[in-house]
């Protein structure tokens, strides 16, 4: 069962490879569209030749990494599970996509389903309604030039995590002396490339009764209105410690649980894709539609990323005893800072969510508040994040359809009621938030210099024999070690860690926020493995 859950955590952190380079090119997008509303930048902007041919240059590039996405989450996929020669598991990857999504074309073909045969014309020449016409054709895309299902970032998961379960079986794989040129990791692509397009051909005929079920779904959360995001923001919170949070947010971002639209006939799935896609083809897409999808977006996290957290850390700040209030100082401010500018709240949340359980169900209920509210509020801020850059990008350049004073509204109301509920929490329950720790946890969590730190954290995961394997999400050290009896939480948080967090039997956590990269970058240097 714990190896299952490591599983599950790898693949939640790989997961965030292509959601990093989409959050960016997300920030580009806003900033273009907001160039080119002449209620913004006035008319006389909006009919200057150069600048405009550079913004949709701008728009081009940020709308073709929008739909070639599921490419993007097959290689991640595969690449945050191999075992071992990760880029053979990526380019097996992109083999094992296109032969998938051949094998659902040939078996469409079969059934006399092209793209000529299913387009809304075509369809209504054969006596369907137009609606219903609209819809069907809907169901299929062209992808890397194949005809095939709209299967979305699903279809790319599929592929990333079937290949690189061919992957881990054979890529030691030896062959007979006369054909050995082919074994071993080469092996791997031939493979992928015989089994595949069978995975296809039986994904094409059962695809209509996965999507029905997965429309069934979103329809139900539909349904829900403003409880499915409260459910939905809650739950992200209380999902942080795990890790865990990733799959839900990649699930409503990029499913039809966050939402369906239909743009020039095909359908666009998932809360992202649509805010994304509304972007890209302005008034393509109705704004109550968009509405729906930005529910789960970053308009739900900003009154807590900018306002309460930053208020919470004020609190434990306060409570921290006179003699610590200079270390829990940097602390606090930093993770603020981050909270504040760029909605990643790890560095704060792990000073509190495993010391104190009201703490953590009293920030993830107010977080699922949020959430809730800013739906009723009927914001239409998109993106990932939640912080300042996503508000001015997304909210105060997107003009006043975007309604997003009210974040602003309720980040004001929240700070006193994080400030005094964290601060009434802590000392009547006597919580050891930073600077409130018992005498002997102090004497130990003295932190290291940074010239020592490498080492330290070395030692803290029981040596360099005792290391498997080093990576790193947005703020967490992902390790993979032999024994985690010889893992010493408190050497690790000598070193500036957060928390430490033990997935499995094999794999470890250290949470050290957006610095982590270069920690991650620091350690495998000295393991000789960078």
């Amino acid at each position: 069962m714990k190896e299952f859950a490591s599983k599950i955590h790898a693949f939640g952190k790989a997961l965030m490879m292509p959601i990093s380079v989409i959050a960016a090119a997300g920030i580009f997008l806003g900033v273009a569209a907001a160039m080119q509303n002449p209620a913004i930048t006035g008319d006389a902007f909006a009919n200057l030749h150069v600048p405009q041919l550079i913004i949709g240059f701008i728009r081009k590039v940020a709308g073709a990494l929008f739909a070639n996405l599921p490419v993007f989450f097959a290689v991640a996929s595969a690449i945050g599970l191999a075992k071992a020669e990760k880029p053979t598991a990526a380019f097996a990857a992109v083999i094992g996509f296109i032969a998938m999504h051949v094998g659902v074309s040939a078996t469409l073909g079969a059934q006399g389903l092209t793209a000529a045969t299913t387009t809304p014309e075509a369809l209504q020449a054969k006596g369907m309604a137009q609606t219903a016409a609209m819809m069907t054709s809907a169901e299929y895309i062209e992808m890397l030039g194949i005809f095939t299902y709209n299967m979305s970032v699903l279809g790319g998961v599929i592929a990333g995590l079937l290949t690189v379960m061919i992957h881990n079986r054979f890529y030691t794989t030896q062959l007979p002396a006369a054909i050995g040129f082919f074994g071993g990791r080469r092996f791997v692509p031939i493979v992928t490339v015989l089994v595949l397009p069978l995975v296809g051909v039986l994904l094409a005929m059962i695809w209509p009764t996965i999507g029905a079920g997965i429309a069934w779904v979103g329809e139900l959360i539909g349904k829900s209105g403003q409880y499915g995001a409260f459910l939905y923001g809650a739950s992200e919170r209380l999902l942080i410690p795990t890790g865990l949070h990733h799959i839900l947010n990649e699930t409503v971002r990029f499913t039809p649980i966050g939402g369906i639209a239909t743009v020039d006939n095909q359908t666009i799935v998932g809360a992202l894709n649509i805010f994304n896609n509304a972007l890209t083809h302005p008034g393509s897409i109705p704004d109550d539609t968009v509405r729906s999808a930005t529910q789960f977006l970053a308009q739900g996290k900003i009154p807590v990323m900018m306002f309460g957290l930053p208020a919470a850390a004020l609190a434990m700040y306060h409570c921290a005893r006179p003699e610590h209030k200079q270390r829990v100082k940097a602390l606090v401010l930093a993770g603020a800072l981050t909270s504040f500018t760029t909605g990643i709240t790890e560095p704060l949340e792990f000073c509190f969510i495993f010391v104190s359980p009201v703490l953590y169900l009293f920030h993830a209920v107010l977080s699922g508040l949020s959430f809730m509210l800013m739906s009723m509020m009927h914001l239409m801020i998109g993106n990932v994040q939640g912080g300042a850059i996503d508000l001015v990008v997304f909210g105060i350049l997107g003009g006043s359809k975007t309604h997003w004073w009210w974040s602003i509204v309720l980040g004001l109301i929240y700070v006193p009621i994080y400030y005094y509920g964290f601060r009434m929490v802590i000392m009547r329950m006597n919580v050891e938030t930073p600077g409130r720790e018992s005498e002997e946890a102090e004497t130990e969590t003295t932190r290291v210099s940074a010239d020592e730190r490498t080492r330290v954290i070395i030692s803290g995961l029981g040596g360099e024999a005792n290391i498997e394997d080093v990576d790193c999400c947005f703020t967490r050290l992902r390790v993979r070690v032999k024994e985690m009896k010889e893992v010493v939480d408190q050497t690790l948080m000598t070193t500036g860690a957060n928390g430490v967090n033990r997935v499995s039997d094999h794999d470890v956590q250290v949470i050290y926020g957006p610095q982590v990269e270069k920690i991650a970058n620091e350690v495998k240097t000295a393991l000789g493995v960078a």
